[in-house]
C-alpha cells in the first residue's frame, strides 16, 4: 500500500506525518483520514483552493490534473511546478508520495475556529 508523507506543517501537523494510503482515494480524504485537518471550504468539489498541496515526490505518479483544476491553481498562494488540489489528485497504487500543506491559503476565515 502506498505510503504519504507530509512534511511538517506548524497548524496541521507539527512533526510531520507518515501513514498508508489506499489507492485511488483523493489525497484529501486520506489527509482527513489520517486526522490531518486540512481545509476543503468548497467541500471538495473543485471550486476553490484550500486545500492545494505541493508534491514534493511522487508527482509523475499521478494521473495529469484537468483543465478546471489548472484553473483555480492559478490562484492559489504559494504556487509551485508540482501543486494539486488534493481533492482531485487520486493516490497512485504503486508510488509513495510526499507533500507539502502550503502555510497559507486563499481562505479568509477558517471553519474549525
Amino acid at each position: 500500500m502506498p505510503h504519504i508523507v507530509v512534511l511538517p506543517h506548524v497548524e496541521l501537523c507539527r512533526d510531520g506525518e507518515m501513514f498508508e494510503a489506499e489507492p485511488g482515494k483523493s489525497i484529501c480524504d486520506a489527509l482527513l483520514d489520517a486526522g490531518i485537518e486540512i481545509e476543503h471550504a468548497c467541500e471538495k468539489s473543485c471550486a476553490c483552493t484550500t486545500c492545494h498541496v505541493i508534491v514534493h515526490e511522487g508527482f509523475h505518479a499521478l494521473a495529469p490534473s484537468e483543465e478546471n483544476e489548472d484553473d483555480l491553481l492559478d490562484r492559489a498562494w504559494g504556487l509551485a511546478a508540482t501543486s494539486r488540489l488534493s481533492c482531485q489528485a487520486k493516490i497512485p497504487p504503486d508510488s509513495d508520495l510526499v507533500i507539502e500543506i502550503p502555510q497559507y491559503s486563499i481562505n479568509h476565515a477558517k471553519e474549525s475556529y
